[in-house]
């Protein structure tokens, strides 16, 4: 007969079971168990019987200390075998668990010995119900998956910039892994010049945009990220030179350093125009006065209205607007002042440097 670990693990696991049960109830178990032939055999049989206890209370005990695995327990484990599908692990059952490869690990394993070795101490995740040889079958891949959405809730929690490579990219966005999850970059939060498929292998400043691990969705911003840091260099009243990128209906887009700020239709001039487009050409250089920062929406609006001169002048001559932007962004910067000044109480002194 060949006798496997798992059989040695059970048979010792069964000796310090009785020696437990033995503990509780006060018995003395003698070193060498006499057989059935040994006439001290029934005299011992004797002195159980006068033990205080019967089979029922007895039975009670056992069931005191029979382990009840169930799926999703967390349990300690000893690896003793590894094999080119999985490995097999002793959590104190009558029968050795067993791990499959692609439980290993949260990322893609092709060798077991690259994260485990025999004789390692580790917690598993129970996957599933004894089969019909009492086989229990573990994982670390889900207490790793678990631990990984516990961390990026905190992340999210804490608005905290990110570094992530991306390994793949499609027609929607890009992809990523943060803590071992894939994570989706949607295409209208990629901010940079690059082909998106020159993006592989790049690593980009991430924000959260959402974190939901009942519906797997890890969603990611790199315009976010970047507008943040970009914020923090930039002040409401700053002039600052842009490029137009694009030109909507509602306004157009310029490139302030590697952001985006929207220019929107009503801050382009004093006088009403019907399109952007009749003022505004792609690629265009300009000088833009920041309006507004939201650093929770990554967003920076901008206006040439507030830089006119006289109204009209975005029209007539966007060049004296140009050359009279750090004038007139003074002048902005001061009503700005004043009016703060107007909404605080007596007696209490604003500093906006």
């Amino acid at each position: 007969m060949t006798v496997t670990p798992s059989d040695i693990s059970s048979a010792e696991a069964d000796l310090e079971l009785i020696d437990t049960i033995a503990a509780d109830l006060d018995l003395d178990i003698p070193e060498e168990v006499p057989t059935a032939d040994d006439p001290s055999s029934r005299a011992a049989s004797r002195d159980a019987d006068g033990a205080g206890f019967t089979l029922e209370e007895f039975a009670s005990l056992l069931s005191k200390y029979d382990y009840n695995f169930k799926p999703g327990d967390v349990v300690n484990g000893t690896v003793f075998a590894m094999e080119p599908k999985g490995a097999m692990i002793d959590i104190g059952a009558k029968t050795a668990a067993f791990m499959p490869l692609q439980e290993v690990s949260i990322n893609r394993v092709e060798n077991l010995s690259d994260v485990l070795e025999p004789g390692e101490v580790r917690e598993f995740f129970i996957l599933s119900e004894e089969n019909e040889d009492g086989q229990l079958t573990l994982s670390i891949r889900r207490i790793e998956y678990q631990r990984a959405w516990e961390r990026v809730r905190q992340l999210q929690k804490e608005d905290a910039t990110i570094y992530s490579e991306v390994f793949a990219t499609n027609r929607g966005g890009a992809l990523v892994r943060v803590e071992g999850l894939r994570g989706f970059i949607p295409g209208s939060h990629i901010s940079t010049r690059k082909p998106k498929e020159d993006l592989v292998a790049d690593f980009l400043p991430l924000k959260f945009l959402e974190v939901d691990e009942e519906r797997n969705r890890l969603v990611l911003s790199h315009r976010r990220a970047l507008v943040e840091r970009k914020m923090n260099r930039l002040e409401v009243g700053e002039v600052v030179i842009g490029t137009v990128r694009g030109i909507k209906p509602y306004g157009a887009f310029i490139d302030i350093g590697g952001v985006s700020g929207l220019l929107h239709i009503s801050e382009i001039s004093h006088e009403h125009i019907e399109t952007p487009h009749t003022v505004l050409n792609v690629n265009d250089q300009m000088k833009v006065m920041i309006i507004d920062l939201d650093a929770e929406r990554g967003r920076i609006s901008l206006s040439t209205k507030a830089l006119e001169p006289e109204p009209g002048d975005m029209l007539t001559d966007p060049q004296k607007v140009f050359d009279k932007a750090e004038e007139m962004a003074a002048r902005y910067k001061q009503m700005l002042l004043e009016q703060a000044e107007e909404s605080e109480p007596m007696g209490v002194t604003l500093d906006l440097d």
